[in-house]
């Protein structure tokens, strides 16, 4: 092994100074190559790579966590002016690294009079998605007729509706013939993919909103849907507790992976291969690794667990019918944070029961997240001390069952689909609510610079 005090080495075959190691444990720059032995010198660096036993990735990694961890420090140090909080983004991890450089914003208390509420829909909207230029939002609700919506952000015009039908007449008409319970697009914002309670998968172009293909398959109910991102590759969850991986691009149908003992309620992915689902009544989260077909469980709600959404690469977040909302660790089974009653508690017939948590929201890359229940609130989350902590900041007023959330790829703005009961059910209904995209401005300002990133990170 070699000593940490005198790290060099003389070369066996020349005499000459071998490589030292680098301030991060690998092997320093420019690594000896012996002019009378060169195999002994290749050796010698093979066997000091294998001894640190670290891919160039791990150290890409272990540097890029380090990087972050002096950026954390660095924000937390410095005053919020105001009632502002400083949050902090993570590096959008891809498979070479970090995709860019950390960005630091100021976001302030949204203003309730700011919030700008798109009317159309008839029934309780039940999934949104955002363009990933933020220019447009898709929405969708238990309407049997408006199915299907596509709006300017700027504006709050609508500008292309689509019907549905009759159960049986999908393959005549454009639209879906039952309620669409999950939505997802593509990260080049080329293709919409929506799932309905008839157990079919819609594939849309988003230019157009021309329907392109039908996916079946699945024998019950389609709960989830995501897009790699970066790719056209589709995973769908369903009450049939399967998990169906499809290439969108060659409209074909891949495999399906097994192993929730319930119904799959909610379904995320990033640029891995691999996605997460929340498993309602079976009481697990779980990540699937597609090429290896395995998953990995996870355990720590009481209650059904309705919605989950990927924060990065190595965490996420979750949302149950115990009032809940769980932060996770990719490596660790139990939940890093666990805030418990998170919108509080109601009564109900004379019994005090927390509030369901019907969506949940990361600000992808950041340590922002939202929640929404039927509280008359989205509450707004600050994920704290390494992401091992929960810390409430503000609740936004918004009457009505939120049964979906999404920020904006900028941070500039939040959306919420709002309806009078929930999507899943007709549990309870709130007459006063409004089925309504709710837009909802986040004040921002940029702040001071970030250090410099250190080389290799």
């Amino acid at each position: 092994r070699r000593c940490p005090v005198t790290p060099k080495r003389r070369c066996k075959g020349c005499g000459g100074a071998g490589s030292g190691t680098g301030g991060g444990g690998g092997p320093g720059p420019g690594a000896h190559a012996c002019p009378r032995s060169p195999s002994l010198g290749r050796r010698r660096q093979e066997a000091a790579e294998e001894e640190i036993d670290e891919t160039p990735q791990e150290k890409k990694l272990r540097l890029a966590k380090q990087y972050l961890e002096e950026l954390r420090q660095y924000g937390e140090s410095r005053p919020a002016p105001g009632e502002g909080v400083l949050l902090g983004y993570c590096c959008a991890w891809g498979r070479g690294g970090p995709a860019h450089i950390p960005l630091f914003l100021q976001v302030q208390p949204p203003d309730p009079a700011s919030i700008r509420v798109l009317r159309g829909h008839q029934l309780p909207v039940t999934c949104l998605v955002i363009s990933p230029d933020d220019r447009f939002i898709f929405s969708a609700s238990k309407d049997g007729t408006v199915i299907k919506c596509k709006w300017e952000v700027e504006s709050g015009k609508r500008l292309c509706v689509v019907p549905g039908g009759k159960k049986g007449t999908e393959e005549q008409n454009m639209g879906h013939a039952s309620h669409i319970l999950c939505m997802a697009i593509s990260s080049d914002g080329k293709y919409l993919a929506t799932g309905d309670r008839n157990k079919l998968i819609m594939i849309w172009d988003t230019a157009t909103c021309k329907r392109l293909h039908i996916f079946t398959g699945h024998h019950d109910a389609v709960s989830g849907l995501s897009f790699r991102k970066g790719t056209h590759q589709l995973y769908s969850a369903s009450h049939d507790r399967s998990v169906k991986v499809w290439d969108v691009a060659e409209n074909a149908y891949v495999e399906t992976l097994f192993g929730h003992q319930d119904v799959i309620t909610g379904l995320d992915s990033l640029s891995r291969e691999c996605c997460v689902t929340a498993g309602g009544r079976d009481g697990t989260v779980r990540l699937w690794k597609i090429p290896e077909e395995s998953q990995l469980v996870f355990y720590g709600h009481q209650g059904s667990i309705d919605c989950i959404q990927l924060i990065n690469e190595e965490h996420m977040v979750s949302g149950a019918d115990d009032g809940s909302v769980a932060l996770w660790g990719l490596t660790k089974k139990k939940p890093l944070a666990l805030a418990r009653q998170a919108h509080g508690m109601q009564d109900s017939q004379g019994l005090q029961e927390p509030y369901w948590i019907s969506a949940v929201a990361p600000l992808r890359n950041s340590d922002l997240l939202a929640t929404g229940s039927h509280n008359a609130s989205v509450k707004l989350w600050k994920c704290s001390e390494g992401f091992r902590k929960l810390e409430p900041l503000w609740d936004i007023p918004l009457v009505g069952f939120v049964n979906s959330l999404k920020f904006s790829s900028a941070g500039d703005f939040l959306v919420a689909g709002v309806g009078q009961e929930h999507r899943l059910g007709r549990w309870w209904r709130i007459k006063k609510a409004k089925n309504s995209i709710c837009i909802i401005p986040l004040r921002q300002r940029d702040a001071a610079p970030s250090p410099k990133a250190p080389d290799g990170s």
